[in-house]
């Protein structure tokens, strides 16, 4: 399906953006998975891409960071990042969760937290990670292999804040997991905006992305086909229309 932009109706300006993407588009070999995805993020905003399995959510982020071949602008804090590799991206304060976690199951979580890079000043503190993951702090002497599906979603977050990293890519962070560990990181998620940190989350569960983010950009088949502010889904009609494109 192509979606013409002029289909989609026009997107307020976002005061103060950190991230513009303009144009994005994204190949895994001969595959063309992403078409001209427009998206911005204001400075402290969460914002999530909506959309269902295989839309394309994942590979923008993966995009953004340089993590795969890419096209269109990318503009970060007023600086053309389009053409720099992962590592640099990093540097400049960009943290990304992948999906798969990636924490070292042989090591335990405190070894896990020390592991990672300061890649720039203002990472946070293990004393300051224990604080923020109360159940990590219970489990500091455990090992990966002995962590839940939430504690170890918890240390990979944590990891990149010991970085320095102020805006966030989180790929999936609520998949697989109890009701009461999604609550513990929706109250995670809100309290890392309050220290100011800016968010991109991946999300297919809509109520939660509700409970989180200040907007939504809905993503189908490598186009973003519609979005919303959290004011606009108020609107019975919006909300409605929301939830038919992720066939919820």
């Amino acid at each position: 399906m192509t979606v013409r932009h002029s289909e989609i109706r026009p997107e307020p300006p976002v005061a103060a953006p950190r991230l513009t993407v303009a144009g994005l588009n994204a190949h895994y070999r001969e595959s063309h998975v992403l078409h001209g995805i427009d998206i911005s993020v204001g400075r402290g905003e969460l914002v999530t891409l909506l959309g269902r399995n295989g839309a394309g959510k994942t590979t923008t982020l993966r995009a953004i960071m340089g993590l795969v071949a890419r096209s269109g602008r990318i503009g970060f804090d007023g600086q053309e990042i389009s053409a720099l590799a992962p590592h640099r991206i990093a540097r400049l304060g960009i943290g990304y969760v992948p999906e798969e976690r990636g924490i070292f199951a042989s090591l335990t979580v405190t070894e896990n937290l020390l592991l990672p890079p300061v890649t720039r000043a203002g990472g946070m503190s293990v004393e300051e990670i224990y604080t923020l993951f109360p159940n990590l702090k219970e489990r500091a002497s455990s090992y990966g292999t002995k962590l839940s599906g939430g504690e170890q979603q918890m240390l990979a977050m944590a990891r990149i804040l010991r970085t320095g990293a102020d805006f966030l890519l989180l790929d999936e962070v609520t998949e697989g997991l109890a009701p009461v560990i999604i609550e513990q990181i929706g109250k995670t998620l809100m309290l890392l905006k309050q220290r100011g940190l800016t968010m991109i989350l991946v999300e297919q569960n809509f109520p939660f992305a509700r409970s989180v983010a200040d907007r939504h950009y809905v993503i189908e088949e490598g186009h973003v086909v519609d979005h919303a502010t959290e004011a606009d889904l108020r609107d019975a009609c919006i909300h409605a229309r929301i939830q038919s494109r992720l066939g919820v």
